[in-house]
């Protein structure tokens, strides 16, 4: 059950980050919605809320816990990258997105393989 309620709020999270994306190119002034400006904030805080109850419920701590320290770290750089993203304009909006987009693939690929590097 957890699981799948922390699968929500990664569907969530990535879903309202591309549309805040879209938002932020084509309707910038629909950003200033208060609504836009806390729901994020609300789904990553039940994202990683269900990412801690998931670790202490697999007992991931007592073995190898590198990936998921891993995963934490790029959440958060995702999250810089996100906001770069939504305050810049241009070509370094687009290298910021592109950035975010490789931080959540590299999510996923930690999460199925356990496995901090990219390459094995």
């Amino acid at each position: 059950m957890l699981k799948h309620l922390h699968l929500l709020f990664v569907a969530l999270v990535i879903g309202i980050f591309f549309w805040r994306v879209y938002l932020a190119q084509f309707k910038p002034d629909m950003l200033a919605n208060k609504w836009l400006k806390i729901t994020p904030h609300i789904l990553a805080g039940m994202l990683l809320l269900t990412g801690f109850g998931l670790v202490f419920q697999g007992n991931w701590l007592d073995g190898n816990y590198g990936w998921i320290v891993v995963k934490l770290i790029l959440m958060f750089v995702f999250i810089g990258l996100g906001i770069l993203t939504l305050k810049s304009e241009g070509e370094k909006r687009w290298y910021a997105l592109a950035g975010s987009i490789f931080c959540l693939v590299y999510i996923v690929k930690v999460a199925f393989t356990k496995q901090i590097f990219w390459f094995i």
